[in-house]
């Protein structure tokens, strides 16, 4: 089995020596003096197996393992270490290195060792391409559907499962985009690494600014501890953006900065901070009409569209509307540890016939609704059109009720103001932008609202 294998050490004599030796096994062998020198050998150059002695000047074996721990795609490591240091080589493999060896090396020794890693090496490779195997002959996550419009969306995940291409998720609202960045996590090489999302819309510009970057203790009142952003906290990993579209002007520069160079710099610090992450944004506008209004920045626009996943919306994928419904009965009977309901035959003609403007977050508030208004054991179209009247389009049962006769009552202002609240997040599709715009107020004053009423469960 002829690997890739990186050579670091400061003895020139040590280097011939294991060189020669790997060479006469079929190894391809690299070699380097230092730490910094290794770093930038991988830098050009993928590696299966790093070999490195741990005291070595400029950067020593130690703080090479730490710099290899933040890499996507990281070599198997055995370290080198005097009769003096076996405590020494503990320490590094507690910090990612697989096995160690003492010099002066012993050729039997040094073959054997390097061989278990690299079979432990192809066997994880082989483990996680048959774990790929199996996943593409099962459903996405939880995405549901084999409409061709939702074929397209599995065709792209499965193309960007093995790199970090940064990814703009596009559809209405309801759409599922959320969903959609969690399975593309969740397919990719780094899924144990962590997944962090942040609704760029529903936060101020300063808390905005903190969240996706950080700050330092002092920085503003009320910082009383640093405290690392979404970058930081999602390194290695995926950091979602939700309604990318509603990040400020000023903080888009700030945005693109972190983009295009790989790092941030906390609020009330000079020092820039690397970053490995992939970035998934996602927006219910078109980007490129807020870009030609000036909205948005063109350069950033470019930098997050590298990679376009369009949702369509539920009245365009056909049966799958049917699927998602027995999807959701199942899950709610599951959930409520109660015998399943089916649907009779009126309520699945009615989920044809019925446009859904909500998309998949309006199906499912019916379906959960339905599931615990019917008596029987069917559900039916009745239940499914017991919601709360609303201008929305597709279907009589959306229209509002007959004006009555006026009434002398009058409410208090508290009620109807919630009451009008409520509604306007139904008509929305819980899309708290679109509320806002109806009722004629600005997002941050629609969010006291929604916590003044506690709201938040309808959005």
């Amino acid at each position: 089995m002829s690997a890739h294998v990186l050579l670091v050490d400061d003895e020139p004599n040590q280097l011939v020596t294991i060189e020669r030796i790997l060479g006469r096994e079929g190894h391809v062998v690299a070699t380097a003096r230092n730490g910094r020198d290794a770093l930038e050998k991988m830098g050009h150059t993928g590696f299966d197996l790093v070999v490195t002695d741990l005291n070595m000047p400029v950067m020593d074996g130690m703080e090479l393992l730490h710099e290899i721990e933040t890499l996507a795609t990281q070599p198997a490591v055995v370290v080198l270490t005097g009769y003096g240091t076996v405590q020494s080589a503990v320490e590094a493999m507690k910090h990612g290195a697989s096995d160690y060896l003492i010099k002066p090396c012993n050729p039997d020794e040094l073959k054997l060792v390097i061989d278990r890693q690299l079979e432990l090496r192809e066997l994880r490779r082989e483990v996680a391409g048959l774990r790929r195997d199996l996943a593409r002959h099962e459903r996405f996550g939880e995405l549901l559907g084999d409409s061709p419009a939702m074929q397209d969306v599995y065709q792209v995940i499965e193309a960007i499962s093995a790199n970090k291409s940064t990814v703009l998720i596009t559809g209405a609202s309801g759409t599922g985009k959320e969903l959609v960045a969690r399975t593309i996590h969740q397919r990719s090489a780094w899924s144990d690494k962590p997944f962090l999302a942040l609704n760029c819309g529903a936060v101020s510009e300063s808390l905005l600014d903190s969240q996706l970057f950080g700050h330092r203790r002092g920085a503003f009142t009320g910082a009383i501890a640093d405290q690392e952003g979404v970058f930081q906290a999602a390194h290695g990993g995926t950091l979602f953006l939700d309604e990318v579209s509603e990040i400020p002007p000023l903080l888009q520069a700030k945005f693109l900065r972190a983009l295009q160079e790989r790092e941030v710099t906390p609020i009330g610090s000079t020092t820039p901070i690397k970053i490995d992450v992939r970035i998934v944004a996602a927006t219910n506008k078109d980007l490129a009409t807020e870009v030609e209004e000036g909205r948005f920045r063109e350069d950033l626009f470019y930098r997050l569209h590298v990679v376009n996943v369009h949702l369509p919306a539920l009245a365009e994928r056909g049966s799958d509307v049917h699927q998602l419904a027995e999807h959701f009965v199942a899950h709610y009977a599951e959930s409520w540890s109660i015998e399943a309901k089916t649907l009779s035959d009126d309520a699945r003609q009615h989920l044809d016939d019925h446009h859904w403007p909500g998309n998949v977050r309006e199906l499912q508030n019916s379906i959960e609704r339905a599931f615990a208004l019917s008596n029987g054991r069917e559900i039916t179209a009745e239940d499914l059109r017991a919601r709360p009247a609303s201008r929305l389009p597709g279907g009589a049962e959306n229209s509002p009720p007959p004006p009555t006769a006026p009434t002398t009552t009058v409410r208090p202002l508290a009620e109807a103001e919630r009451d009008l609240i409520a509604a306007a997040l139904n008509e929305a599709g819980g899309n708290k932008n679109e509320a806002a715009r109806l009722l004629g107020i600005d997002r941050q004053r629609l969010y006291r609202k929604i916590e003044k009423y506690d709201l938040g469960s309808r959005t």
